[in-house]
């Protein structure tokens, strides 16, 4: 699902993840595009791809962000049927998030 979702967006000058996403074919489909790969090797690689050390530790900044988000129980849960309340319920405890900080 990651190459749908990539191909929906803006293209990004980097793409940080994790080692779930250390595919060759989606490692080329980025860089077809351009796209630095930040993304760690399976422990299963015999050539590890070397990494932006740096870059990757940036990673840390949205998974704190996503656990703040899952603190707020319709979010976690996902009540919401629409999508739309879905993202506006999102932006308000985003926003008051932030603000708090």
């Amino acid at each position: 699902m990651a190459v749908p979702i990539m191909a929906a967006v803006t293209a990004p000058k980097r793409l940080i993840a994790d080692k779930a996403y250390d595919a060759e074919h989606f490692r080329n489909w980025l860089a077809e595009r351009r796209i630095k790969a930040v993304i760690p090797s399976t422990a299963s690689r015999t050539t590890p791809y070397p990494i932006d050390r740096s870059a990757y530790r940036r990673r840390n900044v949205i998974e704190r962000l996503f656990r703040k988000l899952k603190n707020w129980r319709r979010i976690a849960t996902r009540y919401d049927r629409l999508a739309r309340n879905y993202m506006a319920a999102l932006a308000l405890a985003a926003i008051v998030t932030a603000w708090i900080e």
